[in-house]
């Protein structure tokens, strides 16, 4: 149980990590404390169901609570959009919470694989299609501003 959350919060704090070096809403401590919440809230409900099932119990739903994180980590996100103008900002940083609260839920099920491999993708998201997207948009930029020349 606390590898589950250990490894949650390691991987939460890499993504918040980045997070904070790109100066967004939220960094470190955020991302790693709401993976590592989700991935806390899937060991109680796993050892609950241990107990329950010892007991004879078997009249309950597991996966409401993988559904209760989901629907909570929504109202963070929400919390984290701004508008400035007419454009929004922190939706990236509010999906990256989303997805964190996924691999804290990934590693309350002990699915290690799948939240490292979640990790090592929404930093490639963070990153490299960060810098993808600026070249593009000069790109753009640039095509659009010599086409209104002409």
């Amino acid at each position: 149980m606390i590898l589950s959350i250990t490894i949650a919060l390691f991987l939460g704090s890499i993504l918040g990590l980045e997070r904070a070096i790109a100066d967004k809403g939220a960094g470190m401590r955020t991302y790693a404390l709401v993976s590592m919440g989700s991935a806390l809230f899937i060991v109680i409900s796993q050892e609950v169901i241990q107990q329950n099932f010892s007991l004879g119990i078997y009249d309950f739903d597991p996966l409401r609570v993988a559904a209760g994180i989901v629907t909570g980590i929504g109202f963070i996100g929400a919390g984290l959009f701004v508008w400035k103008g007419e454009k929004v900002h922190n939706i990236t940083t509010a999906a990256g919470l989303w997805v964190s609260a996924g691999i804290g839920v990934a590693c309350g099920y002990q699915l290690y694989t799948l939240a490292l491999s979640a990790g090592l993708l929404t930093l490639f998201v963070f990153t490299i299609l960060w810098f993808i997207e600026k070249k593009l948009t000069k790109l753009t930029d640039r095509f659009l501003d010599d086409n209104e020349k002409v």
